[in-house]
């Protein structure tokens, strides 16, 4: 596929959705297919809402390399061969990386998260090397993750520009370091898709972005694919005010919850508010309380979202 008709893939709402575990912790993969009928039938795996398979959200991080096929292989077959799937692969060398690509792609996947290949300590030639060397060996598209957090240098707008002949990066995951400047995404913006991953989303959007990350849209999709839809049609105030709204009202929770234990487990949390289950954490993650989750269901209710 080409670059155009992958960035219609590529944009949006990319949901990630959790990974469905059993009570020793073991994949649930039976749990994974209905969870993946479940979010189809409320609207996602669309060009708009792709589900994105093993992402950070997702608990990848969590997953052994021979666990990652058989986690997406649920999802392709639970969602439908319609559905739209990415795979969010882990930081890794270029070999390895083309090797975990072409397996994604082989099971049905059409786009691909890749983070920065931060364990080299890459400079900016490196990130260009390794994303055309990816890209020149697959026919999915890329989105680029920019993950400069764990300790590398984030991808500079000079760099994300020398990247426009690698035809199958067609997408930008898109937040900055403290002391950067997140406008400059306006510079590349006409050729690839940033996908908002700041909390920024109308900003984003002023800037020519196609998307933006959400937290929330495997437990109620609803409420992501209508903002979409305000962003799509360029009513930010109204976008703005819906947004701010639900994540203002969930912050002290997350904040608490975070405190209390790492990981992802917010997450799931949120997916048993709405009756859809996933099973509980890894360790050294705990699970959710029964407190905490009483008040995360207080919450939906007054954001008049489904409560189970």
């Amino acid at each position: 596929m080409t670059r155009e008709e992958l960035k219609k893939l590529i944009r949006g709402t990319p949901a990630t959705i959790p990974t469905a575990f059993d009570d020793n912790m073991q994949l649930d993969l039976a749990r994974q297919k209905d969870l993946s009928q479940w979010w189809v039938e409320n609207g996602l795996g669309t060009d708009v809402a792709a589900l994105k398979v093993a992402a950070a959200m997702g608990e990848g991080a969590e997953l052994a390399d021979e666990e990652l096929p058989k986690v997406l292989r649920a999802v392709v077959d639970g969602a439908g061969k319609d559905a739209t799937v990415i795979c969010a692969l882990k930081s890794k060398n270029t070999l390895a990386t083309i090797e975990d690509a072409k397996m994604a792609q082989d099971m049905g996947a059409i786009g691909l998260q890749i983070e920065l290949p931060f364990h080299h300590k890459p400079v900016q030639d490196d990130f260009v090397r390794y994303y055309t060397d990816i890209s020149d060996a697959i026919d999915i598209g890329i989105m680029i993750y920019n993950t400069f957090w764990f300790g590398c240098q984030s991808l500079t707008a000079d760099t994300i520009l020398r990247l426009s002949d690698a035809e199958h990066v067609v997408a930008i995951k898109w937040a900055v370091p403290e002391g950067h400047d997140y406008d400059e995404m306006t510079r590349f913006s006409d050729t690839f898709n940033v996908i908002d991953n700041s909390g920024q989303c109308v900003r984003c959007y002023k800037n020519g972005g196609r998307g933006y990350i959400s937290a929330t849209i495997p437990a109620y999709p609803k409420f992501d694919l209508d903002l979409f839809q305000m962003l799509e049609a360029k009513r930010y105030d109204e976008a703005q005010t819906l947004y701010s709204r639900a994540i203002g009202a969930l912050a002290e929770w997350m904040r608490k919850t975070q405190a209390h234990s790492g990981g992802m487990r917010q997450f799931k949390a949120m997916m048993t508010v709405v009756g859809q289950p996933a099973g509980p954490p890894r360790p050294p993650t705990l699970p959710i309380e029964n407190e905490e989750l009483a008040e995360l269901k207080g919450l939906f209710g007054e954001l008049n979202w489904p409560v189970a």
